[in-house]
């Protein structure tokens, strides 16, 4: 079973055998892989070898490489993550319009209501505003009412002057783990035979993962909540290894406790059968323990 996020974060030379991640710097060290969720390389001051590289890709392990900033800047995937992905493109080309913006109408209605929880948990009143963005929500959220609540919910957590365009300690540490959240979203779309590029409200050109950011949304405020609760702090190593390890957190999930990387996989096979079906009600979201 895969439940390792392995990062490793000096120079060394990674390569394969025998089944093994091996990682030669002062020493040797072995991982299996079979115990590997996902690898993050958080320094560029790795080598790796191509038959490493293709066993992951074989394995469906997500390689995330993060630049001289430490900030995740590319990742690696393999093209065919499932036996029949010709046939799960061709559905997905063929999803009908209405169904995939019933979908988006539930996940925004989800993130709004878990940015709502966050802020009452922390005695700010701003809460009820954003209950009242969720009684407003039209369908496919026509008057963006996730613009407006987003607004509302960093302005109460860090301040009216607090932009998630300044170059901060914040923005560093909340896109560093939404960075990790979306790698595990790629993983789970691709291991289906979906493709991450076509997506239900991200439609960006430029942008590889739309259907991962469309189905993220909820999942944010798992890293929201992380950064708001070390606030203030440096970004270091320290707070790198804190947001990878989220991944590892419990969460409530279908009447059960999951990690929150086997939650997000069951969330995304929800939201595909919510899709096909034209169900919304199929979609299983998650709650904090």
């Amino acid at each position: 079973m895969s439940f390792r996020t392995v990062v490793i974060k000096k120079q060394c030379k990674c390569s394969y055998k025998n089944g093994y991640l091996v990682v030669r710097d002062d020493e040797t060290t072995l991982v299996h892989l079979s115990e590997v969720y996902c690898l993050v390389f958080d320094t560029t001051a790795i080598s790796v070898t191509a038959y490493l590289l293709n066993e992951l890709c074989k394995r469906k392990i997500p390689l995330i490489i993060c630049d001289e900033q430490h900030n995740p800047s590319g990742e690696i995937l393999p093209i065919y993550g499932c036996h029949n992905t010709s046939k799960r493109i061709a559905i997905q080309t063929a999803w009908k319009e209405n169904s995939k913006e019933a979908v988006w109408t539930a996940i925004v209605r989800e993130k709004i209501s878990q940015q709502s929880k966050h802020l009452k948990k922390l005695n700010m009143n701003e809460f009820m505003l954003l209950e009242e963005y969720i009684d407003q929500l039209e369908f496919f959220d026509k008057s963006n009412r996730e613009g407006h609540a987003a607004k509302v919910y960093f302005h109460a957590l860090f301040g009216k002057d607090f932009s998630r365009d300044d170059d901060s300690y914040i923005n560093a540490a909340l896109n560093y783990g939404y960075g990790i959240i979306l790698s595990t979203f790629n993983r789970e779309i691709v291991s289906n035979g979906y493709l991450t590029q076509i997506g239900i409200r991200h439609k960006n050109e430029f942008n590889e993962f739309n259907l991962s950011c469309d189905l993220m949304e909820p999942f944010r405020i798992v890293v929201d909540r992380f950064v708001t609760k070390n606030h203030p702090f440096v970004f270091d190593e320290e707070i790198r290894f804190g947001l990878v390890d989220l991944l590892n957190e419990k969460v409530l999930f279908d009447e059960g406790q999951y990690y929150l990387s086997s939650a997000i996989g069951l969330y995304v096979k929800s939201v595909f059968a919510a899709i096909q079906t034209c169900e919304c009600e199929r979609i299983k979201f998650y709650d904090f323990l």
